[in-house]
Parts: C-alpha cells; structure tokens; sequence
C-alpha cells in the first residue's frame, strides 16, 4: 500500500458525520468548520520527522522551529485565512541536548508571533527514533471568502506567486555541502527557513477574483493536479514563463542536473498557487504589488484530464509533453 492509497483507505473508513457546521472534512489544505457571525475556522495538522523532512548535519534548530511553524500556517494562508492558535508536539531522544531543544523552541515561537498566531499546548515525549514534531494549527475567515482547490474554472489562468524549485535547489545545496555558501544563500534560505504567505493570501481571498487556491508544498505538477481533481479539468503549463530564483540555473550548473524538474516536481516553495480568470489577472498583480508581492502566470485550466508542459504558451499544442507528478510517497520514496 502506498501513501496515496492509504490516505484513501483512511477517507473511507472515516464517518461522513451529519453535523451542520462541519463544511469540509478531508480534501483540502484545511478542515473547515462554521463558527458564528458568517466565519469559519480552519485546521490542518503536519507531521516533521527527522531524516525524512529534514536533516540535523545542516538544519539549525532555531531555523527548524520557524520551518516547523511556517509549513503548517501555510495551509491556513492556502485557503485565505488568519492562522490564531498552534498546538505543538516535540518527540525527542532521552540523550537530547538541552541547548538544542531550547533553540528549537525559540524558532517555534518566533514563527507563532510573526504569524499572528499563540502557541497554547502541545505535548512532549521521549522518541527512539529521532526527533519528531507534530503541528495542528487553528486559523479563521469569513466563510464566504474560503478558497477551495474545487473551484477552478475551463480557461482560468494558473498564477504563481514567487520563484519555483528554490526550496528543491536548497535542499540539493545543502545535502552537497553547500549550506555556507553565501552566493547560495537565498536559495539555502528557502528550504531552511520558509516563509508561509499569509497577508498574499488573505488578500486575494478578500479580492473575490479567486476562483482556487492552495499552497505549493509538494511541487507545481503535483500540486496543480491536486486542483485539477477536485475541479475535474486539466492543465497546460508553459515552461518559459516558470519563474526562477538568478541563481538556481547557478547551482543547476555546480550539481550537474536539470532545473526543470526542480520547479515542476520541487516541493517546499510554500508560495500560493492561484486559479483565476484571465481578465482578473492585470487587477490581482496590481492588488498584491503594494503588498511586495508579484503574481506570474504559468499555464491555464484546460477540459479533460491531466497535465501538459508546452515549451511556451504560444507553442503548437502537439508540442506540449505529458507530464505525471504524484509527489513524494513516505512509503515508496523511490
């Protein structure tokens, strides 16, 4: 059983539940739940294991904690909301250094108030294996401004909102000794101390331009078919308008491998994936540039199934390659 079928496994055995204001179970980058007075609130958990999400020979603890904190509030900024309270679990080794832990919730609570949002409990445990956190945050939002991945439109177009395959480059950097490197430095920064775009997000989600959102965790291609299943369309993307950090063909470069790949299949950028109609473009990048945000088209929603990347949106359609990402699997990683 793969991760993907297990996480079916789970929906279907899970109770669909008769409560009213339970609006949204599973699906999404949140649960969403009707509060009062025309608001919802909004959870999503995340799990950081050590040796699978990250790696200790190069992760500074206080980075790790903002990381930590950054990954799971970027799922409330994925659907529009504020992001209000964190629950934290720690697992760490009997043998932890005191320094260490210390260090690590320090990055935690940095990241809390940054966000706007207060840490009020958790849990802490011996772990046998390694570190391990657990995160469940808690945010909120007018119900009628929620941004489903549902919503999507034939003709939408696909807009990103900052450089694809940093975090992917990073990662590569860092695993290749390349941590301290400071012409890396940025690219480094993206996968060791991510940013979650809240006020990007909330703005968009007040704009009622947006026809779907979500966050880029898992990649572009990934995460753009998440979209494309629950709206029942397909995509076509154009390469030569993915957006790219100056130094990530750089270090494409000093690895010896394609960069491509790094910004269709990279996860861990956390900036919004946006849907939108093609008219409402011009007016979404100019509502985020007084933000210091920018929003770069990408592809387009299309009628049938599946992902294309054509060389440029131009391009004959005949040119235009298939492309099938099904992201990382926990329990197949190859």
């Amino acid at each position: 059983m793969n991760e993907r079928e297990l996480i079916e496994c789970i929906v279907h055995l899970a109770p669909a539940g008769t409560d009213d204001n339970l609006l949204l179970a599973m699906g999404d980058d949140c649960a969403v739940v009707r509060k009062d007075n025309g608001h919802v609130l909004l959870y999503s958990t995340d799990a950081l294991v050590e040796k699978v999400h990250f790696d200790l020979a190069w992760h500074p603890p206080f980075l790790l904690g903002r990381k930590a904190v950054s990954v799971n509030v970027s799922d409330v900024a994925a659907m529009g909301g504020q992001p209000r309270y964190l629950l934290f679990s720690l697992g760490l080794p009997g043998n932890f250094d005191d320094q260490w832990a210390c260090e690590l919730c320090k990055g935690v609570v940095s990241a809390c108030d940054e966000y706007g949002c207060t840490l009020i409990g958790g849990d802490t445990v011996a772990s046998p294996g390694g570190v391990s956190m657990g995160l469940t945050v808690i945010g909120e939002m007018k119900e009628r401004q929620v941004l489903y991945r549902s919503g999507a439109r034939e003709g939408d177009m696909v807009l990103v909102s900052g450089p694809l395959g940093s975090a992917a480059a990073g990662l590569a950097l860092c695993g290749h000794g390349y941590a301290g490197d400071s012409q890396f430095a940025e690219l480094c920064r993206a996968h060791l101390d991510p940013c979650a775009r809240v006020d990007l997000g909330q703005s968009l989600a007040a704009s009622g331009l947006v026809h779907a959102m979500m966050d880029l965790s898992d990649g572009l291609g990934t995460d753009l078919g998440h979209i494309c299943r629950a709206s029942g369309l397909g995509a076509l993307l154009f390469q030569d308008q993915l957006p790219a950090h100056p130094c990530l063909q750089r270090a494409a470069q000093l690895l010896k491998v394609d960069p491509v790949p790094w910004m269709t299949g990279g996860g861990e950028d956390y900036e919004l994936l946006v849907v939108a109609p093609g008219d409402a473009t011009k007016k979404l990048q100019e509502r985020v540039a007084g933000l210091g945000h920018v929003l770069y088209p990408v592809g387009r929603m299309t009628a049938g199934k599946g992902i294309r990347l054509a060389p440029s949106e131009h391009a004959e359609l005949s040119s235009a390659i298939a492309v099938e990402f099904s992201g990382y699997d926990h329990f197949n990683p190859e």
